[in-house]
């Protein structure tokens, strides 16, 4: 028999892993929880939508297991909420998939009750969210020695900086430079912290949804299966590799 232990490195499996997907109804985040599921892993979701987490959840049964919570993420204390449901279903807490956001328009079209709500959900919802499953998985205090799977699914809008985007891509680029410090933080605890940057990704929060098949066909647009294929790589690696940052892109995004 051919010997191939040179031609590929060790896989680390997902099937029994135990995940968490924020924003895992719709778009990106359903994408990735149906992939993981499919391949094995118990998952565990959230949105803000009763209709949207029942219908994530029913294509999610089909291929795997998995159960959900309706809550908005931005509200206090519903991060620990989320987190306690999670870890009673689960049984533990092996990966979080930090995805839950929500469109912003630019500064000077939001109120201060938009905005302030716009922080709440995209950056401190992330950031709490984070503290939570780093407590979840072991990592939680100065010398502590945990395991797990950080990921926090950010957006190319950290660098595509138009003059619609200002609040986005500051938070984008806030949760970039947030994902690079977490990871030098948490790395000797045990966990492994990821960032995942798509490009335009059709979904429910792109505006001209009508021309989303049209754009996917050009390849001007991502399915969010492309992002979930992503995740799946980065989670797949063998512990003493971690992906750092991925940035996934339409290949014809840009060129022109």
């Amino acid at each position: 028999m051919t010997d191939l232990s040179d031609a590929h490195t060790g896989a680390t499996p997902l099937a029994g892993r135990r995940i968490l997907v924020t924003g895992g109804t719709t778009g990106i985040g359903r994408a990735i929880a149906v992939l993981l599921a499919s391949e094995g892993a118990k998952v565990f979701i959230c949105g803000r939508d009763q209709q949207h987490l029942a219908d994530a959840l029913a294509r999610i049964r089909e291929v795997g297991e998995g159960d959900g919570l309706s809550i908005d993420l931005a509200e206090a204390d519903n991060v620990d909420r989320l987190f306690a449901a999670a870890t009673n279903y689960l049984g533990g807490l092996d990966v979080a998939v930090v995805n839950a956001a929500r469109h912003a328009e630019g500064l000077t079209e939001m109120s201060e009750a938009d905005l302030r709500y716009t922080i709440g959900s995209n950056f401190t919802g992330y950031l709490l969210s984070a503290q939570a499953a780093a407590k979840a998985m072991g990592a939680y205090g100065e010398d502590a020695k945990g395991q797990g799977d950080i990921v926090l699914v950010g957006s190319m809008s950290a660098y595509v900086l138009g003059p619609g985007s200002t609040v986005y891509a500051g938070i984008k680029y806030g949760i970039q430079g947030f994902a690079i410090a977490l990871r030098r933080e948490l790395g000797k605890k045990g966990v492994r912290v990821s960032l995942v940057e798509p490009g335009l990704t059709g979904s429910d929060m792109v505006k001209d949804g009508e021309n989303q098949v049209e754009r996917i066909n050009k390849e001007e647009m991502l399915r969010a299966e492309d992002i979930a294929i992503g995740v799946h790589y980065l989670l797949t690696q063998p512990r003493r590799a971690v992906v750092q940052q991925i940035t996934i892109s339409p290949r014809m995004q840009d060129l022109e």
